[in-house]
């Protein structure tokens, strides 16, 4: 029970930070499908980058330990594009999916179903899939490559952290970026992922994806198969850990009133309409190619990219190359400025993003 209790703290305070600095709106996330607004690329680079710092001496100090997902290029890329097409059509991923719904965004409830539909599935066919997701290369990482904890292993480490956090600062957006709650998010989403690390907390990585298996999976019975035996315990993790997240969202937002059942963003009506049943369908289909892609590739934006990015894990990385690359490439094919002049948007909204 005090463990569960102190996953659920973890998981709230992940959804207060995401919240704080807006990191969780569908307008924020579809953003930076195009790079117009660049706030959730610069907080994950500055949480990896200090991360990484702070890891490394927590691992070596004997603190905390490393938790390496497998390189397994087939997954990786096919799970990384499929897994960026689906948070750009979407406008969340899974973690935020949950802080998100605490305040009250319909689509986001929606996308957590089509979530939970491609996570069973995927439960239902990995035993078909596995074999084309390509041969697991193990656990690599910076640490794997030098072996142990010397000189030369520390001030690579350090090297990379500033680098990425140097990045970070250089990255400039068009709109969004001009206080510095992502600063501070960057700077507490790296604490929180080193604390929660530790040997003394739950010695494990945060993470969000594998419970959208996990539940429907026990909702419905199939526990008997491989891959649910696989994700049983991280699972079980996962839930109480956005529960958390999804609570601490909704208490945020009652308390600043500004809690809202919200199925349509400004973002969306600006390039798709008002139309209800078009953004139901799109909100599904991208949460399901959301889960079904992190799932292929073991893990997604916070589990998989700021996680295993921390620990400098070679398959993290890789997989962040395509999920961006996805990202990306739908986002300028699905919010394409030629279609603005077919949708009206909100009264008193600029057809200017």
């Amino acid at each position: 029970m005090a463990q569960a209790a102190l996953i659920f703290l973890f998981g709230a305070l992940l959804g207060w930070i995401i919240q704080y600095a807006e990191l969780n709106k569908f307008d924020t996330i579809s953003r930076q499908s195009d790079a117009t607004d660049n706030r959730v690329v610069k907080t994950i680079l500055l949480a990896i980058g200090l991360g990484a710092i702070l890891l490394v001496m927590l691992t070596g100090a004997g603190l905390a330990g490393f938790h390496i997902k497998s390189f397994i290029a087939g997954g990786l890329i096919i799970g990384g594009l499929i897994f960026g097409s689906g948070m750009a059509i979407l406008g969340y991923c899974p973690g935020t999916l949950a802080v998100s719904a605490g305040e009250g965004a319909t689509d986001a409830l929606v996308g957590i179903a089509g979530g939970l539909l491609g996570g069973w599935l995927f439960s239902m066919a990995f035993p078909f899939v596995k074999p084309w997701l390509g041969p697991n290369e193990g656990k690599l990482s910076l640490f794997g490559l030098f072996g142990n904890y010397s000189a030369g292993y520390y001030i690579i480490t350090v090297i990379i952290g500033l680098l990425l956090i140097f990045l970070a600062f250089k990255i400039k957006s068009k709109k969004g970026t001009q206080t510095g709650k992502w600063i501070v998010a960057g700077i507490l989403l790296a604490v929180l992922n080193a604390v929660v690390f530790l040997h003394q907390t739950t010695d494990r990585p945060i993470g969000a994806s594998t419970s959208y298996p996990y539940l429907p999976d026990v909702i419905t019975g199939t526990t008997s198969g491989t891959y649910f035996q696989k994700i049983a315990k991280p699972g079980h993790w996962e839930v109480i850990f956005l529960a958390g997240a999804m609570l601490a969202a909704l208490i945020a937002s009652l308390a600043k009133k500004k809690f809202s059942f919200t199925l349509i963003h400004p973002r969306w009506a600006e390039y798709k309409g008002n139309d209800a049943s078009k953004r139901i369908f799109w909100a599904f289909t991208g949460g399901f190619l959301l889960i079904f892609g992190a799932r292929m590739a073991g893990g997604c934006t916070s589990g998989h990219i700021l996680s295993g990015g921390m620990q400098l894990a070679f398959g993290s990385l890789f997989f962040a190359v395509f999920v961006f690359a996805g990202l990306m490439v739908t986002g300028r094919i699905f919010y394409n400025k030629k279609h603005l002049k077919n949708n009206i948007p909100f009264i008193g909204q600029s057809r200017k993003a």
